[in-house]
């Protein structure tokens, strides 16, 4: 009964729950409705107001469209109406220059007509002054004219001449004080001192009894010495006295310090003999080598191949007449220098060609030629400059100049070989070798006159062309060279050249 009872209680409050809870939502859900119909309710009014704006903005933006467009417009036809206005203006004043053309051209055209007419009128006097003058001369007009003609191309040539002898003139002496002034200034800044040096082939003995040390039993101690140096060793009756001979001079400065040192050191036999001329050799490279080094150095020449500078080197014991080559070259290179500065031409070719100059002299012995012509052939060897090579073999005239460093060179030479006291040889033995050439040359029948030139170096030689002809001519340049070898003592070689020329001569009376 109590369950029944309470079963029945649970249902009807589920009931009463549920009617109550349908009643709070149907509530809530009209609550729902109202507040969002009165939300679209105002959304709607606000888009009715914004439309309205919108409309209104519109019209005024429409508005103002419309006038800027009428006043733009306004001003465009305002700018047609003034350029229109300046084209018509300029109509008018075209109109007006081409009314004024027009009344030029008339006028030209009438001023051309009077010009021809004037022009025909002379025209026809000058034929009749032409035919005038034909019949007084008794030429035609262009044969007058020929010899007008003739008459002016004369006269300017003459002109021209003495214009040109007279310019020539004027360069001639210009140039011959400018030279002057060049080489006087290269002689003055590169002022030297000069000594003769004659080459050392005299060694001093402490005393006689050191001769028989130095020939040796059976003579070993010597033939070892000339064997190693290949110096020729002459030990005579002169006292305290050895006698070096050969044509090496860096070989006999080797055979002069090996005997040095062994005489010092007082061991001589055959086995020290070439140790201390090993020694020596390598003594004088060193020399060399270092004196190679300094006169490129003092020359301002860097960059020369080491095998270059190790024969410059041997130009130290070189000496020509007395003077030491080695200083010769360096102080022909600081003349080339300065004469080069002052012409404008290469500087450094013409230092370079100086300094190397003589180069052929440090081989001259061991090759054949003159040593202008193997110097050349080392500077090629070793790809020198071309003006440097030039300079080289053209410094005695045995071949042209190619450059104007070239003649610098010769000239840079000649002054230095030229200084007084540079050179031991006397005048009178100069004179006497040309003297010699000429009296040799002169020998010879058909010869007329003979000249020594380039100091010795070449003989030229007139012939009479009716006593030798073409090919007797060089018979007769083999003869006088054949002659010339077995009759006289020179340096390098002498050039002989026969000249025949043949000339015919008329006089008009």
């Amino acid at each position: 009964m109590d369950t029944t009872t309470l079963a029945l209680g649970a249902l009807v409050g589920l009931a009463i729950g549920l009617g109550l809870g349908y009643i709070a939502k149907s509530q809530l859900a009209s609550q729902s409705i109202k507040a969002a119909t009165e939300k679209a309710a105002r959304i709607v009014s606000d888009a009715n107001a914004r439309q309205k704006d919108l409309i209104l903005e519109a019209k005024e933006e429409k508005i103002r469209l419309v006038r800027e467009a009428e006043d733009e417009a306004r001003e465009r036809r305002g700018e047609l109406t003034n350029l229109e206005r300046r084209l018509h203006t300029r109509d008018e004043q075209l109109d007006q220059r081409s009314d004024m053309l027009e009344q030029r051209d008339r006028k030209l055209l009438e001023k051309q007509i009077e010009l021809d007419k004037g022009r025909e009128e002379l025209d026809k006097l000058n034929l009749e002054r032409v035919a005038a003058l034909e019949k007084v001369s008794g030429l035609s007009a262009e044969d007058a004219k020929s010899i007008l003609l003739e008459a002016i191309r004369e006269e300017a040539e003459r002109d021209a001449v003495k214009l040109a002898r007279s310019i020539e003139r004027r360069a001639r002496e210009e140039a011959t004080e400018k030279a002057r002034d060049i080489i006087l200034t290269a002689m003055q800044r590169v002022a030297a001192d000069h000594t003769a040096e004659h080459t050392v082939t005299v060694v001093h003995l402490p005393n006689d009894e050191m001769k028989g040390r130095i020939i040796g039993r059976e003579g070993r101690n010597i033939r070892a010495l000339e064997q190693a140096t290949g110096i020729d060793l002459i030990i005579d009756d002169t006292p305290e006295t050895v006698v070096l001979s050969g044509f090496d001079p860096v070989r006999r400065e080797i055979a002069r310090i090996s005997l040095t040192k062994l005489m010092g050191d007082g061991r001589i036999h055959p086995g020290r003999i070439e140790e201390v001329v090993a020694k020596a050799r390598a003594e004088v490279d060193l020399v060399m080598r270092q004196a190679g080094e300094q006169a490129a150095y003092d020359a301002g020449v860097p960059g020369l191949p080491p095998e270059v500078v190790r024969l410059l080197g041997r130009l130290k014991y070189r000496t020509s007449y007395g003077q030491n080559v080695l200083v010769h070259s360096i102080e022909t290179s600081h003349l080339a220098a300065v004469i080069a500065s002052e012409l404008g031409v290469d500087v450094m070719a013409a230092k370079m060609g100086g300094l190397l100059h003589d180069i052929g002299k440090a081989v001259d012995h061991e090759v054949e030629g003159p040593h202008a012509a193997i110097g050349a052939q080392i500077a090629q060897k070793y790809e020198l400059p071309f003006k440097v090579i030039n300079g080289i073999a053209a410094h005695h005239q045995e071949v042209e100049y190619a450059c104007l460093e070239a003649p610098i060179v010769q000239v840079a030479d000649a002054i230095s070989a030229s200084r007084p006291g540079a050179r031991g040889e006397t005048m009178e033995t100069y004179v006497k070798r040309l003297e010699d050439l000429q009296a040799i040359a002169e020998s010879f029948g058909g010869v007329e006159k003979s000249f020594a030139v380039q100091a010795g170096r070449e003989v030229r030689i007139l012939v009479r062309p009716e006593e030798i002809d073409d090919l007797s001519a060089t018979r007769l340049a083999r003869d006088i060279v054949k002659k010339i070898e077995d009759q006289l003592t020179y340096p390098g070689q002498i050039k002989v050249t026969v000249i025949r020329e043949t000339r015919a001569v008329e006089y008009a009376k």
